[in-house]
């Protein structure tokens, strides 16, 4: 198993090393270099030397190059990242899910090994496994190992409620993510276990939590407010602080994927927040996501249209830029607003907002 990375990254080349989130920038003509290098030889006394000054606690020298760096392969596509959703179902039942409906359907074996071989070819290179919840899927740990074998900077979104299992733990921590990202809907038992109407899930978040933290894996935090919790926000922080971890507040609860609005009434209006104005994304462009059944869209929110991956291929891809500028021009009430400039909702989701019959001021702040 390598040790660390090399890939091109957009208009980059980049030496990473798992569970790490600093790197190595490249020369063209060093990545070149490494590329053409046989696997058999001894490791480049230049890189030895960046990744001893980088990672101090590793050594590749008198190692082979092989058994010290995948190389991965230039890609006539200009994706970066990805997202993929292994599933839509999950073990908790939070009021506030984006989700809509739960359904544990999902791609088989040798369909998801042939996806993610697309999407390294693609060139994604920080890559997202999220659900649902990833981890209680059932080809989770292939799915992981394959894509980290695929030279893929791993982040998980996970409510951490299997992390204390030790074949979990094994695998993250000899195969490290990027980042596990984890999300927090309570302080006590009897808040967390009543906004995911599941008894006992407090209890395995914690359990969850320590032991990720106490196996040294790269943490994040993100407390999750609605009406049912926001009087726990502060023991959330300090919960984060005792850990020492980085932890983030969302607090603005959308519509569901199918522009529902089961979840809206969620909402704490006192922690309703403004957004940033949204000033575009690479959604389409250098980013996208992919459903559970392998369709291909922008991103998260904006799921149609879809293009079948395992059906069109890489080519399919192609089309992904031209929907995204279609979808994220302001229209409808939208196109006339003289106040787009410093509007924070992107065309997408007040797409759901509106199927959703949300009211205004839930996603346009000018109103």
């Amino acid at each position: 198993m390598y040790d660390v990375i090399a890939s091109p990254f957009l208009d980059e080349y980049l030496v990473l090393r798992p569970g790490s989130e600093s790197g190595i920038r490249l020369p063209v003509r060093l990545w070149q270099e490494l590329s053409s290098a046989a696997t058999a030889d001894e490791c480049p006394r230049w890189l030895v030397d960046a990744i001893r000054q980088r990672w101090p606690d590793l050594d590749p020298t008198g190692r082979r190059t092989g058994d010290v760096v995948l190389v991965r392969a230039q890609s006539d596509h200009a994706y970066g990242r990805a997202s993929y959703e292994l599933n839509l179902g999950c073990n908790y039942d939070c009021e506030h899910c984006y989700l809509g409906l739960k359904r544990f359907e999902g791609l088989s074996w040798p369909d998801r090994e042939r996806l993610l071989q697309l999407l390294a070819d693609a060139g994604v290179l920080w890559l997202q496994l999220t659900g649902g919840e990833p981890l209680i899927d059932k080809l989770f740990p292939e799915v992981y190992q394959r894509a980290f074998e695929l030279g893929m900077m791993l982040s998980i979104s996970s409510n951490g409620s299997r992390l204390a299992r030790p074949e979990v733990l094994d695998l993250l921590t000899r195969c490290r993510p990027y980042r596990l990202t984890i999300s927090v809907y309570g302080a006590t038992a009897q808040t967390y276990d009543g906004l995911t109407r599941r008894r006992g899930s407090f209890a395995k978040f914690s359990r969850g939590l320590a032991a990720a933290h106490e196996a040294g894996l790269p943490l994040n935090l993100n407390l999750i407010v609605t009406q049912h919790n926001a009087h726990e926000l502060d023991a959330m922080k300090a919960l984060a602080e005792r850990y020492e971890l980085p932890h983030h507040v969302f607090s603005n609860m959308s519509p569901t994927i199918y522009g529902g609005a089961e979840s809206l009434p969620a909402q704490s209006q006192e922690y309703l927040r403004k957004r940033k104005p949204f000033t575009g994304c690479h959604a389409g462009h250098t980013f996208f996501h992919v459903d559970p059944h392998g369709m291909a869209s922008i991103c998260k929110v904006g799921r149609d249209p879809q293009v079948p991956l395992l059906e069109e291929g890489l080519p399919g891809l192609a089309r992904l830029g031209g929907i995204a500028d279609r979808l994220l021009l302001r229209q409808g009430g939208c196109a006339g607003c003289g106040l787009q400039g410093s509007c924070g909702t992107c065309m997408p989701l007040v797409t759901l907002y509106r199927k959703a019959k949300a009211p205004l001021r839930t996603y346009c702040q000018h109103r």
